[in-house]
């Protein structure tokens, strides 16, 4: 690992406890770079480095002309194991409301995941906050196994697809997603109760098994003022 490697991590690291610990509150602004050069003998390269790894930690957001914004609130959104969980653990219980659950035929999914058979078990939901607002709409499908045949009429295993899944052993190792903005459709507004044209973010994630298999494909849409997509690439220091 090279020095300057070393140098902004360790500008980071100190930066993230500090962040972590309290003592900079979410909403309050960073020194400017001048001033973090100077209070950590480094180069104003080593402090942008160091700023740009306490942003992909989501400790921090930086604005040209305002500079970097304390954003942690003592939590991450992990949504790795579903979103209502994820809110739930963050500080924000939602009502999920399963829209449609039964097992349909889907030819060109079929074709893009690369399966034979076109089989899978639709689960639609809808999430909603205490208000009343609702957040993200949430469309999964998952490849068709004889194991899942009675989950249309025996409903969701405590209310959780993951947990379903989980019970006739199809567990997420691996994935991909994409994520994009884009306008809410006509029967997409009506189920999230907003305006036709409203901007939404939406995510398509496929889980794959420890073999590489799709076990699920979802096609999320996202209330952009409650959700946002982090990602994280290479390794802390390599070169």
């Amino acid at each position: 690992m090279s020095e300057q490697a070393r140098k902004h991590q360790r500008v980071a690291r100190i930066l993230s406890r500090e962040i972590r610990a309290g003592a900079r509150r979410p909403g309050s602004r960073l020194p400017g770079e001048h001033a973090l050069t100077r209070q950590f003998s480094v180069s104003r390269a080593t402090v942008r480095e160091a700023l740009r790894l306490l942003a992909e930690d989501g400790l921090i957001t930086t604005h040209p002309g305002v500079g970097s914004i304390v954003t942690f609130e003592g939590s991450v959104l992990d949504h790795r194991h579903g979103w209502s969980q994820a809110l739930t653990e963050h500080g924000t219980p939602v009502e999920t409301t399963v829209l449609n659950l039964e097992i349909v035929q889907d030819a060109d999914l079929a074709a893009e995941l690369a399966l034979e058979r076109r089989e899978f078990l639709a689960v639609d939901r809808v999430r909603t906050l205490a208000d009343g607002t609702r957040i993200s709409l949430e469309r999964s499908r998952v490849p068709f196994q004889d194991e899942l045949a009675e989950v249309p009429a025996r409903g969701l295993v405590d209310g959780s697809l993951t947990a379903t899944l989980a019970s006739v052993g199809m567990v997420v190792a691996s994935g991909e997603q994409r994520a994009t903005a884009v306008p809410l459709n006509d029967i997409d507004a009506v189920l999230l109760m907003r305006t036709a044209g409203t901007s939404f973010l939406r995510v398509t994630r496929i889980g794959r098994s420890p073999a590489g298999a799709p076990i699920e494909h979802v096609v999320s849409l996202l209330d952009p003022e409650r959700f946002e997509l982090r990602t994280h690439f290479g390794e802390p220091g390599s070169l």
